[in-house]
């Protein structure tokens, strides 16, 4: 029999009734509650249906831990983040919770319903070893919606070598030597990074906080093209490219990568390692993995450094490697094919194994086998094949403490300050300050007591002692006033390398150093239009513990970014821009050898004059002189007219270390502080570690990555010299607010690779 609607829920016609006879007795404040509790609860729920996922570093965890960053230089830092609930406007916020740390990075991001998104933000880690970072992320309101706080990723040294790798497997992953003595302090331990393809960046200046990138051919077809765009930029910007061949195939399905290797892939072939891998292994001579060098164009110098020329130059950590029969015995496929301007370092039974070759500035290395499988994937030496590849100093297997002045190192960035400054700001020297400590002192003491005791009337002590406060205190604020008070006052430097990519395209790599003074407490603005464009404060040094010396708020955009800097009364702050953009060649030269002469074939593309153009090559600096606008210029490259570099930094570069520690007191000499801004002076921080002159283990100054040009002439190249004074690189200027004085200089820097011919 059928029951009816109510007979078959009577419970819930009971409770229905029930509840509705209860909320009638509540009051109506009660009710109310009631009827905002499914509210509550949605918000919450939709709140959970939030994904905050941060990756910092190379080969970062969504915890935002186990990362690793090098010290002084930039790195990553990607965000993946999931909204199932409602859409809204986010900014992705990243700042540094360090003492001193000055930079606040934002990206602003729409969130539609049911999306999941994923972007990366350069970031510049001032002290590796001690950063703690923060990430939120806030919607438009400034409402925060989700955030990761504390993030200690894990730091290593700036002389360490990092390798980031993006292999077909995790268990393909490369692996370097352990160091026998590392000093905890004093990270040397060679790292390697797994990149996942998601999370790697879209534009190269992140990348330069690694010394190599291995890459699977079966990974680099899942590359987007904005990405693969940077990684080529990063290789021609001096980085080393290892390619692991998994199947030729693979490398032709990717223009790209086709376009970039030395070797063009054809088909593949069974060989066995017999011994030939391990006495190429045993042999020591690193150097063969680069060609034509001595130092890889782009990495660190390691002046001082076990493993370095000057250190042990002799010791060979491979020489007692035991070998391994199973390995010789086994058979493994090769991608065979024709070399393309490449050169081979091994081969087995005729066929190479490892290509390598420059490009540009950088190196791309082919292993024309797959190191991920068998029988490399547990070959008893394969740590230390990924050491020979990668170039590990040999001496930092030797044994020897590592004991590296963590805590030493003076800033490239507080040259450049010392360049650029203010000279309208002025420092009381010691002496007058002490001077006027005594006057002070005596003034409020026995000179106060002794006319009051004169005259009979100590209990006017009461008023004198504030009189005498007030006057210092103004006289004190005068002082200051004369010494430091000015017009606003901006200055540019920049230093831009020209990477070549075809006749008339190059890549320009810049860094503007900026100075701004300002007479009163303020917040400017800045605005960086190149492609890719960041900004950072002054790095201090890592004698200050790796400290930023200025605050910014950056928000980068997908083409450049929008700033506000804070700067105090009085007060010189200096900022550094790194940006990177493809225009037109602004100037091009060759070498060309006739008999026992040189010369340089120069030609001029701007609408104006370079000067003081200089050519460093085979260790020595020649005097070119004025390039007139628009014309081609033949010049012989005499020696008389030449001086040894090393000799030239020295003379120019030799101010720059005072300068420094002088321009980081509050008190103290004036001159001693400021280097004079000229092509001379500039030319010898393009070579800065020919002046260094340090003891065993010790730092001298601390450069970003590609600073240093010195690898570049070590492996044959030249590279040339063009000031352009009064002029900036870019159409629109980075400063957007008015300033009374103002001064813009460039140098531009141009590699012209050995043996090359015709237009670069």
């Amino acid at each position: 029999m059928e029951l009816s609607a109510q007979s078959r829920f009577p419970l819930r016609e009971s409770t229905r009734g029930s509840l509705t006879s209860v909320l009638c007795r509540l009051p109506s404040v009660k009710r109310s509650l009631l009827f905002l509790l499914p509210l509550l609860v949605c918000g919450v729920s939709a709140r959970s249906a939030l994904q905050f996922d941060v990756f910092l570093g190379y080969g970062g965890q969504p915890t935002g831990t186990d990362g690793i960053v090098r010290e002084a230089g930039w790195f990553p830092v990607a965000c993946e983040v999931l909204n199932d609930g409602p859409p809204f406007n986010a900014v992705f916020e990243v700042s540094s919770s360090q003492m001193g740390g000055g930079q606040a990075k934002r990206l602003a991001v729409e969130l539609p319903t049911n999306t999941r998104k994923r972007f990366v933000i350069p970031m510049f880690a001032a002290s590796g070893t001690y950063g703690v970072w923060d990430a939120r992320l806030l919607d438009d309101r400034g409402k925060l919606r989700a955030e990761k706080t504390g993030m200690r990723p894990r730091g290593i040294a700036w002389e360490s070598v990092l390798m980031g790798a993006v292999p077909r497997t995790f268990a393909g992953l490369p692996k370097l030597p352990e160091l026998r003595n590392n000093n905890a302090r004093t990270p040397l331990q060679p790292l390697v990074a797994r990149l996942q393809v998601e999370q790697m960046p879209d534009n190269p200046i992140p990348f330069e906080g690694l010394d190599a990138i291995y890459l699977s051919s079966e990974k680099a077809l899942e590359l987007k093209v904005n990405q693969s765009d940077a990684l080529t930029a990063w290789v021609h910007g001096g980085g080393h490219l290892i390619v692991g061949v998994e199947q030729a195939s693979d490398v032709n399905a990717a223009p790209w990568l086709k376009e970039l290797l030395p070797i063009e892939l054809k088909g593949a072939e069974t060989r066995k390692a017999n011994r030939e891998v391990l006495d190429w292994l045993r042999s020591g001579k690193d150097q063969e993995i680069t060609p034509d060098s001595t130092t890889r164009a782009g990495a660190r110098n390691r002046p001082g450094l076990p493993g370095s020329r000057a250190s042990n130059p002799g010791f060979n950590p491979y020489a007692d490697l035991a070998d391994d029969a199973e390995f010789n015995q086994a058979d493994f496929p090769v991608a065979t094919g024709n070399l393309r301007g490449g050169r081979t370092v091994l081969s087995v039974q005729g066929t190479p194994l490892i290509v390598t070759a420059n490009r540009g500035r950088g190196q791309v290395t082919v292993l024309t086998f797959s190191p991920e499988r068998e029988p490399f994937r547990s070959w008893k030496n394969r740590e230390w094949f990924w050491a020979k590849v990668v170039r590990v100093p040999p001496g930092w297997f030797s044994g020897d403490p590592l004991n590296l002045n963590f805590y030493g190192g003076s800033s490239i960035d507080g040259v450049f300050g010392a360049m650029i400054d203010s000279r309208q700001v002025r420092k009381l020297p010691v002496q007058w300050l002490l001077l006027l400590l005594v006057v002070y002192l005596l003034v409020i003491g026995p000179v106060d007591q002794y006319c009051l005791k004169k005259a009979g009337k100590q209990m006017l002590t009461w008023l004198t002692f504030p009189i005498y406060v007030v006057f210092f205190s103004l006289l004190i604020y005068y002082i200051g006033y004369k010494l430091r008070a000015g017009e606003t006052e901006w200055n540019e430097l920049h230093l831009v390398d020209i990477l070549p990519q075809g006749e008339r395209t190059a890549e320009w790599r810049g860094r503007t150093y900026a100075s701004v003074y300002s007479p009163v407490n303020a917040r400017y603005k800045l605005v960086g239009e190149q492609t890719h464009a960041t900004l950072r404060g002054e790095f201090m040094g890592l004698a200050r513990g790796g400290q930023e010396g200025s605050r910014s708020e950056v928000l980068q955009r997908d083409k450049g970014f929008d700033a506000e800097i804070e700067v105090p009364v009085w007060t010189s702050q200096l900022y550094v821009s790194d940006w990177a953009e493809f225009a037109d060649v602004p100037l091009s030269a060759t070498i060309t050898t006739q008999g026992a002469n040189r010369q340089l074939n120069l030609r001029n593309n701007l609408s104006r004059d370079l000067k003081e153009v200089r050519l460093v090559f085979q260790d020595r600096i020649y005097e070119v002189g004025d390039v007139p606008a628009g014309r081609a210029t033949t010049v012989p490259l005499e020696q008389p007219k030449s001086a040894p570099l090393r000799d030239f930094v020295v003379q120019h570069g030799g101010p720059f270390q005072g300068a420094v520690q002088q321009r980081q007191y509050a008190f103290g000499d004036n001159a001693n502080r400021w280097v004079e801004l000229n092509p001379r002076t500039v030319a010898a921080t393009s070579f800065i570690s020919q002046a260094l002159n340090v003891g065993l283990h010790q730092r001298a100054f601390v450069y970003p990555v590609g600073m240093d040009l010195t690898p570049l002439v070590e492996r044959g190249d030249a590279v040339l010299l063009a000031w352009d004074p009064g002029h900036s690189p870019s159409a629109m200027p980075l400063n957007r607010f008015k300033t009374i004085r103002s001064q813009r200089n460039t140098m531009f820097r141009l590699a012209i690779p050995a043996g090359q011919s015709g237009n670069l």
